[in-house]
């Protein structure tokens, strides 16, 4: 568990969510994309932030691996480093929604309770979380596995792989569920409606 802080105090800026939405034509969301190792989740994430830049909207994607390479370059694999992992992301996400962002998390985020947390986060923030499932199942995920990841994990070479050695806790209640016949284009485009459909984005 990480310490308290202690003599801080939160400092209230001037400009509220209401102003920057209407400056985005946006609500500030985190869209948070779980699924397996090699289910689909980056290629998800970045064809969505390219549609919605396309469109005009204010998004960036945080992926599981490029964050590792900085903010969380000092955590493993343990199932303490992966809680703190997301505990961290979701702090961030949060900031990048109140900011009026469309924050994409491409995270495993393999327990529930990690991402009940980050959702909990958000709510008592007043802000929107949206859970993504890419629902792929392992032996699809396997088949994909270029770099022989699964491979590796299954001969006991690489330690606490989600879905070998280590859980991964499928979402009971995901917003938005993505099956593995979609394509990443269609996926990104049936996200976009339900943001739509949601008020989370504006007409342009």
């Amino acid at each position: 568990m990480t310490a308290k802080s202690s003599n801080v105090v939160w400092q209230q800026g001037r400009v509220q969510r209401e102003q920057r939405a209407a400056i985005f034509n946006q609500q500030g969301a985190t869209l948070w994309i779980t699924g397996l190792s090699g289910a689909g989740k980056s290629t998800l994430a970045f064809q969505l932030e390219h549609l919605l830049t396309q469109l005009r909207y204010k998004a960036y994607v945080l992926d599981g691996d490029n964050v590792r390479h900085g903010l969380n370059n000092n955590l493993g694999f343990s199932m303490h480093d992966r809680t703190e992992n997301i505990r961290r992301i979701g702090e961030v996400t949060k900031l990048f929604a109140d900011a009026g962002m469309l924050a994409i998390a491409s995270f495993i985020s393999p327990l529930r309770k990690d991402r009940s947390f980050v959702r909990e986060l958000h709510r008592q923030a007043g802000l929107p979380f949206v859970e993504i499932f890419v629902d792929t199942p392992l032996a699809e995920c396997e088949r994909r596995d270029s770099k022989q990841l699964y491979a590796k994990a299954r001969r006991g070479e690489i330690q606490d792989f989600t879905g070998i050695s280590s859980p991964y806790e499928a979402p009971e209640q995901a917003e938005i569920v993505i099956r593995p016949d979609t394509a990443p284009a269609a996926s990104a485009e049936l996200v976009l409606a339900w943001l739509r459909e949601q008020g989370i984005l504006r007409s342009q």
